[in-house]
């Protein structure tokens, strides 16, 4: 039978498509390291799981759709310790993970055919969600030499035209590890109020910002406040992934009122992990502080090492916890498939997400590769020394065929 032409023209994550060779590897007893996928191995705060272990309802009953007041006025408190001030819990709707507030967002604005700027390389599952809603990612591109620095706001402003809904940025930047500064906030936010569009910005990574870089969210501009919408997500700051708890966060009401519409339609966010989500933000400040400064060491072992193989090239990330890597290779597909299927150093190989599919525009970042820091330093060390080996042999078959 014939699928529809619409789920025919998705694509499958290159982050996870790849995931049968890997278990086809480790059934022959390869130790296969996991760097394509942003799953920590940090612990979950003892505060989130003992919620879980302590729930003593007898029926997990249907929720509010716009979520759980306990959770709302935990998030309030959270943001006020950076510095924002002016929400309430009216302004903030529970989502099933931040994947969801990226679709309800889109879903909201947009019509079908309307348009989303975003600079490329980005999040890839946005292209699954900009399908669904029938929406048309339009890329501005940002490059490796550049340290991933947004374009010149030239090069967004020559996107803008009837059909454009918005701007979408992720900061710190999935997957490019870019922090986008104060200033360049603040030239998108004018130049939304100029052409009259909304900027939506992901940042369930703000916590992990590095070398003393400082965090500026979107929300810290009331005076746009009418165009603003901040992505948000409980997965990666306090390691809850599977919890699927996210919010969207907004001081525009019509947006909200709007996107409840779709809330409602999906009835309620899960219900018990809402309770872990609002015990995990009254986990110490250390919590959070100890799994920063444990990104950053893995990042400087993996990077460093990384930047001595020969002809691989890597820019410093500021934030999250990924980096996009070139690599010396025809192919970083065909690359990530020879490591699964026909390498191993010492019995150990790499799994990661090739890059291609991070961006719009088609043939870019056919070289290159997504890397995710977030398992142990020695493991990343020893997925650098493979990484080396593998390139080796690669070459040489590429080489002599």
């Amino acid at each position: 039978m014939k699928m529809s032409n619409r789920i025919s023209s998705f694509q499958a994550s290159p982050i996870r498509r790849l995931v049968p060779y890997a278990r086809e590897a480790k059934s022959k007893g390869i130790h296969v390291i996991h760097l394509n996928i942003g799953q920590p191995d940090i612990l979950t705060p003892d505060e989130a799981l003992d919620a879980i272990h302590k729930y003593d309802e007898k029926i997990i009953e249907y929720g509010l759709s716009e979520g759980e007041l306990e959770l709302r006025k935990g998030l309030l408190s959270y943001y006020r310790n950076f510095g924002i001030e002016g929400l309430d819990e009216d302004n903030i709707l529970i989502t099933t993970g931040g994947s969801e507030a990226i679709q309800f967002s889109l879903m909201t604005l947009c019509d079908p055919y309307d348009e989303f700027i975003i600079p490329e390389p980005y999040y890839t599952n946005v292209a699954t969600f900009a399908n669904i809603a029938m929406v048309t990612l339009v890329p501005v591109t940002s490059r490796m030499e550049d340290g991933f620095r947004l374009p010149d706001i030239s090069e967004f402003e020559s996107k803008i035209n009837k059909k454009t809904m918005g701007i979408l940025l992720c900061s710190p930047n999935n997957p490019t590890g870019h922090v986008y500064s104060e200033v360049e906030l603040r030239e998108l936010l004018e130049l939304c109020r100029k052409h009259d569009i909304f900027l939506v910005v992901d940042e369930v990574y703000r916590e992990f910002c590095y070398d003393g870089k400082s965090f500026t969210s979107v929300l810290s501009f009331p005076e746009y406040a009418d165009r603003v919408i901040c992505i948000d997500s409980f997965s990666k700051r306090f390691s809850m992934c599977g919890a699927r708890v996210g919010a969207i966060v907004t001081r525009n009401k019509e947006v909200l009122e709007n996107a409840l519409k779709l809330a409602q339609a999906r009835l309620c966010p899960p219900m018990v992990e809402q309770k872990a989500a609002a015990q995990a933000l009254t986990a110490p400040a250390k919590y959070v502080e100890d799994v920063r400064t444990c990104y950053e060491k893995r990042r400087n072992t993996l990077i460093k090492a990384m930047q001595r193989i020969p002809g691989v090239r890597c820019s410093m990330p500021k934030g999250a916890f990924y980096f996009v890597a070139d690599l010396p290779v025809d192919d970083a597909e065909k690359f990530a498939l020879f490591m699964l299927r026909d390498f191993n150093w010492e019995g150990n190989t790499v799994m990661f997400a090739p890059a291609e599919d991070f961006y719009v525009t088609k043939g870019m970042g056919h070289t290159q590769a997504r890397f995710a820091y977030v398992i142990n330093e020695d493991e990343l060390a020893l997925a650098a020394k493979c990484l080396e080996e593998g390139l080796k042999a690669y070459r040489k078959i590429v080489m002599h065929s």
